[in-house]
């Protein structure tokens, strides 16, 4: 548990410095790129600052493109996502579906640009929103992606083992898993 908890604490850090990285480069362009969304990161963080009100930006920034197709949109998202990220304490928000669909998409970002740091923020979603049966499938689905079976079926199983609700979406992954189909979920099932 420590060296997870020390694992986590680097991330932390690592994005953290980042977030500010990215700060700096975005005030020195805020009057040029009217894309920026400063304005209402500000407004966020310094009013709610609850997983509701991000990821209802995050989802709006979203549909500005196809992250896949255009690395410029997916470099601003991961750089919102983690800024979003950073600002909400896992102690305060780990029992928030919102929160848990951040991290989730955090990682689901990350995993178009390097798998291994996909996977560490796959893990940090399991251990601080282990109640969310959405988060352990998001996981599995990565690893099965990535081509590790073995590992998606113990996720699934350990998801099963902790009670993640609701239990029916984990049932029917599994049973999707041992049909072996590419997608634990079809969007349906979603």
């Amino acid at each position: 548990i420590a060296s997870i908890m020390n694992r986590v604490r680097d991330l932390k850090n690592k994005y953290r410095n980042e977030d500010n990285i990215t700060d700096e480069f975005n005030c020195t362009k805020i009057s040029a790129d009217t894309t920026d969304n400063s304005g209402t990161v500000n407004q966020i963080m310094m009013t709610t600052n609850n997983p509701e009100d991000w990821l209802c930006f995050l989802l709006r920034l979203e549909k500005k493109g196809i992250p896949q197709m255009d690395a410029n949109l997916l470099n601003r998202l991961i750089g919102r996502y983690s800024q979003a990220v950073t600002a909400l304490p896992a102690e305060k928000h780990s029992q928030d579906e919102s929160y848990a669909r951040i991290l989730v998409r955090f990682a689901e970002l990350k995993a178009l640009q390097d798998p291994e740091e996909a996977r560490d923020q796959f893990h940090l979603a399991r251990l601080n929103c282990k109640k969310f049966a959405f988060v352990h499938v998001a996981f599995a689905q990565f690893e099965l992606s990535q081509g590790n079976m073995k590992k998606c079926k113990q996720l699934l199983q350990k998801a099963v083992e902790c009670s993640a609700v609701p239990l029916e979406m984990l049932e029917t992954a599994l049973q999707n898993f041992h049909s072996q189909k590419k997608q634990l979920l079809s969007d349906e099932e979603k």
